[in-house]
């Protein structure tokens, strides 16, 4: 069995939702949801959460957030609080309409943050956390590598790219991204405040070379996470791991799970 399509319903819109249930059915230890970055979808995802059902023995969903991918549009730009909101509205939509019990959240990049808020706001249900290449507040090397990034997508033809995957929102994606994140209002912004509400076995891995974050981010997760987190650095990397050490991340995600079978 390979994956099954689920839709999401709000009176904002409609969220999509793409599930890899184990082949035999067996639901005994709980979900790993995945939450996309910034620029993400279900479908960017690739081969990646059916690599982890295989390699973990769970059931895997993704969803595309709310204006991307093929989830309906948002109206508007999203609010300065959009990292907590995805835990207190899209998030516990989606475990309220797909009926899920305890659950383990894996988030990459702004999907990290918001995974960190989804176990702080659900602690009683959420079993283990993984981040990858979160950032935790706005530093400058976050801040070049935006416009760095803003630069690129001026470039003829990048947004086209974009749109391969968003559609007509590619625009609305962009700009939910670079003008969010480069906006003075947000400088303050930080995971600092939730952290110590984080109550699950919690591992942060991060790339030595991550263009958005230093490796202030992990080690900032680690020493405010209400539980001891494994925080792992991985050499040569930048900010999409699963994607450029694939087989590692998915070991390290494996075993970090697998030493908290009923988590």
């Amino acid at each position: 069995m390979s994956f099954i399509d689920h839709w999401i319903h709000h009176p904002c819109g409609r969220l999509f939702v793409r599930d890899w249930p184990v082949a035999d059915g067996d639901d005994a230890l709980p979900p790993l949801v995945l939450l996309h970055d910034s620029l993400g979808c279900v479908e960017l995802w690739r081969d990646f959460p059916a690599r982890l059902r295989d390699a973990t023995g769970r059931r895997v969903i993704a969803y595309d957030r709310l204006g991307f991918g093929r989830s309906d549009a948002r109206v508007g730009p999203p609010p300065f609080d959009f990292i907590a909101e995805e835990a207190t509205t899209w998030f516990a939509l989606l475990r309220e309409q797909l009926e899920l019990g305890p659950f383990a959240v894996l988030g990459h990049s702004v999907g990290g943050g918001m995974a960190v808020n989804i176990a702080a706001r659900h602690d009683q249900a959420c079993m283990a956390l993984v981040t990858i290449a979160a950032q935790a507040f706005v530093e400058r090397r976050t801040l070049d590598g935006l416009h760095a990034a803003r630069a690129a997508f001026a470039e003829p033809g990048a947004v086209e790219r974009l749109a391969r995957y968003h559609g007509d929102k590619a625009r609305w994606v962009l700009s939910a991204w670079l003008d969010t994140w480069l906006d003075p209002a947000f400088a303050d912004w930080s995971l600092a405040p939730v952290l110590p509400r984080v109550r699950c076995p919690l591992l942060v891995l991060h790339g030595e070379l991550d263009e958005y974050g230093s490796t202030a981010h992990p080690r900032l997760i680690g020493e405010l996470a209400g539980q001891p987190a494994g925080v792992q650095i991985l050499p040569g990397v930048g900010h999409v791991p699963q994607r450029e050490q694939p087989d590692e991340v998915v070991r390290r995600v494996a075993t970090f799970l697998a030493a908290r079978q009923s988590s």
